[in-house]
């Protein structure tokens, strides 16, 4: 191994080996603690230190770096407290998840680390909003983020490099190239010869490095850097290396041919920096073995207080109060000035007034800029706004839903429009294990509404008509928010904007350009979770949300002698349980009625904490009115059969005779 110093000072030089030899000497301990028991996993990065180290040693404090696994030297890089890892690692109250994750699974705003979800690949596009986020500040900040060989097979990986391509962020791609994705080698994962060649097809600048080398992996870095500054741009970078240990401790490592484990032994990055600087003269043995003294001392020291501390105690109150982010509503109270608009209108009305009030925001999705989306709702959003904050985005949704999390951590709101609900499929991951989980796992808000246009009623077949609220409802961290009206959908949309946790937020195509009503012009707000009670009667509850509430609507109107309360849900997460127990403990009968498939739709959720709390109210058995449980088809013939309208009247009357 053949290291250049190049014009660097022996402090710079000895600086760089004590950021090598400190999570050298950590793991170390770390590996007898687990045959100890008193750590349940670790991934050793042993042998991988130099790239952590290097990447972590350029880049400035409070530039944000998204490592993984095995990069230790990341978090000792940035200095965190010893005692607090250890207690990370041991799920105690001083670590950074609560105890609610394990390992590298967490992040720390103080130390401007993004922390790694299992899934891998969703990081990468978190990278690209932070970074997207600070190219709006115009501050000149890189970010760093880090993913293995395994992780460059999936979609967010190529998302994300193009996303970066594209809107010319300032990233660096850090491929940790060690050899094997678990068990699994690098000649059964890519054909490719390196993986730096995935940059050539985004346009993209990349590198082979040295992993190993801890002066190549400062030096470039330093340069690009710099050079990032002046010309901000995404730069790949596939540092070859090798994985010592297992994949986890205890996977072992009998899979690898021992001679391959023999050849990487000899390139060991601590060993041979330590021997070059002591050939060079600029490491003594005297000075050597004070640095390990001193950094043994800190690590005793700090797993004793981490040890010390008690285990955590389980409490309900805090469990359920984490999932979310705090937020009080902020009441701004309706103008008497209104105009009679469409349903369609009135999103655009809260888009437009929000971003407004909210300078801070953005808003992204496909052809939603000059062409104004596909329906139309930003069209002029980017003579006012610039396309800065009304992006175009390429067609990944995944990478985009990850990218508005990025910017959430970077101070800014995110909203993301899905071109039609159906489409958030491809961006399902980051929704469900990223945004929900965030706040629950390390206090962090992911600060991001993702549009949702939905709903049958238009013969858009399969692909463009579904209402999938029920993918999301069962999703603990997401709120779920579903208007049937104008004016409902512009001041939840509005509080939606305002809360800091992620919202789904849907929109029925079919009430865009059918429904009008009365709507304020200025801003306002209404309440998530709260109800809408739209008729009032004693003999049963209708419980509706979205289209489902005009044809229950259209219903009553054809029979005025059914006494019926109609509440309109709103919101589906929060759900007005209160509302929802007051009226049926009124009128003693209930119908459900949703536009979504039967089963698992939130209808029986319902049905079910009515059977548990209203039984004793009730006079006839819970009703629920559903769509059929097939997909939902294109022809209108079809589309009718499927659709639960010609089918309520009757099931009504069937409950009230009951």
């Amino acid at each position: 191994m053949t290291f250049d110093r190049k014009n660097l000072t022996d402090n710079q030089l000895l600086d760089l080996y004590k950021r090598l030899l400190k999570p050298r000497l950590i793991e170390e301990k770390m590996l007898i603690l687990i045959r100890q028991g008193k750590v349940s996993k670790w991934f050793s990065g042993i042998g991988q230190e130099a790239i952590s180290v290097g990447v972590t040693a350029v880049l400035d404090s409070d530039e944000y770096i998204l490592p993984m696994h095995r990069n230790l030297g990341v978090f000792t890089g940035r200095d965190i407290p010893l005692y607090r890892l250890f207690s990370q690692w041991q799920g105690k109250a001083n670590g950074f998840t609560k105890g609610r994750d394990r390992s590298f699974h967490f992040g720390t705003q103080q130390y401007k680390i993004i922390g790694m979800i299992s899934h891998l690949g969703p990081q990468l596009g978190v990278a690209d909003g932070i970074a997207l986020a600070n190219k709006l500040k115009k501050n000149g900040k890189v970010t760093a983020v880090f993913t293995g060989e395994g992780a460059t097979s999936e979609g967010d990986f190529h998302e994300a490099l193009n996303i970066a391509s594209v809107w010319e962020l300032p990233v660096l791609f850090v491929i940790e190239n060690n050899g094997y994705g678990l068990s699994t080698p690098t000649n059964e994962q890519y054909r490719c010869e390196n993986l730096a060649d995935k940059g050539k097809g985004y346009g993209m600048e990349s590198h082979i490095v040295d992993g190993n080398n801890i002066l190549e992996v400062y030096n470039l870095l330093s340069e690009l850097k710099a050079s990032m500054k002046v010309n901000p741009r995404p730069v790949l970078l596939e540092f070859k290396t090798f994985r010592m240990r297992g994949h986890e401790e205890a996977s072992g490592t009998k899979y690898v041919p021992q001679e391959l484990m023999d050849v990487w032994a000899i390139k060991d990055p601590v060993e041979n920096y330590r021997k070059y600087l002591a050939e060079n003269g600029v490491l003594t043995a005297d000075f050597d073995a004070a640095l390990h003294g001193e950094i043994k001392k800190e690590i005793d020291e700090s797993l004793a207080i981490a040890n010390a501390e008690p285990e955590i105690e389980a409490s309900l109150s805090e469990e359920l109060n984490d999932v979310y982010k705090p937020y009080v509503f902020e009441q701004v109270n309706p103008s008497e000035e209104k105009e009679n608009i469409r349903f369609i209108n009135a999103i655009s009305s809260s888009l437009r007034q929000s971003m407004e009030r909210h300078e801070n925001s953005v808003i992204m999705g496909q052809d939603i800029a000059e062409y104004g989306g596909a329906f139309k709702i930003t069209d002029g959003f980017v003579a006012q706004f610039g396309k800065e904050r009304v992006i175009n985005t390429p067609i990944c949704e995944s990478a985009v839903v990850s990218a508005g999390m990025g910017l959430s951590i970077n101070g800014y709101k995110a909203i993301v429009e899905m071109q039609f609900a159906d489409f958030v499929s491809t961006g399902f991951n980051p929704i469900v294990n990223l945004l929900a989980k965030s706040h629950y796992r390390w206090l962090e808000k992911a600060d991001v509404v993702v549009r949702m246009p939905c709903g049958g009623g238009t013969q858009a077949g399969p692909f463009h008509s579904q209402t999938n609220e029920a993918w999301f409802t069962k999703t603990p961290g997401l709120k779920v928010v579903y208007p049937a009206f104008p004016y409902d959908a512009k001041g939840l949309l509005n509080t939606s904007i305002n809360d800091p946790n992620p919202v789904l937020f849907f929109e029925h195509k079919q009430l865009y350009r059918s429904v009008y009503q009365d709507v304020p012009k200025e801003y306002y707000t209404i309440p998530l979770g709260k109800a809408a009670l739209l008729k009032e009667g004693n003999d049963v509850t209708i419980i509706s949300f979205g289209a489902a509430v005009h044809w229950a609507l259209d219903t009553l109107l054809k029979n005025p002698e059914i006494s019926a309360d109609l509440l309109d849900l709103r919101t589906l997460q929060p759900l007005d349980t209160e509302a929802i127990f007051a009226s049926v403990k009124k009128t003693g009968r209930v119908i459900i009625y949703q536009e979504d498939s039967m089963f698992g739709g939130i209808a029986s959720d319902i049905s079910a904490m009515l059977m548990e709390n209203c039984f004793k109210y009730l006079d006839a058995p819970v009703k629920r009115v559903s769509s059929l449980d097939t997909p939902i088809p294109f022809t209108k013939a079809l589309e009718d059969q499927y659709l639960p309208k010609s089918r309520f009247e009757s099931d009504l009357k069937k409950l009230l005779a009951y």
